[in-house]
């Protein structure tokens, strides 16, 4: 699970339960500055880059399948 502080701070995550071919889990990377609501101050929205391809967002409501590696 991602807390907000670590939204703020990290550059690089993994997928909890999702893998690629290798076995190895699906990373993903930071992609811009996270988004962050004064009126809503427990959400947070991060951009994120998986491979080449692939653009998205990690959000407060799926924060809880990605983790920081080590």
């Amino acid at each position: 699970m991602i807390t907000k502080e670590q939204a703020l701070t990290k550059k690089y995550f993994e997928h909890v339960s999702l893998t690629n071919a290798d076995g190895t889990p699906v990373r993903a990377r930071r992609n811009g500055k996270t988004k962050t609501w004064k009126t809503r101050p427990e959400e947070f929205k991060i951009p994120i880059k998986i491979g080449m391809y692939v653009y998205g967002y990690i959000t407060d409501d799926v924060a809880a399948g990605w983790r920081v590696p080590e």
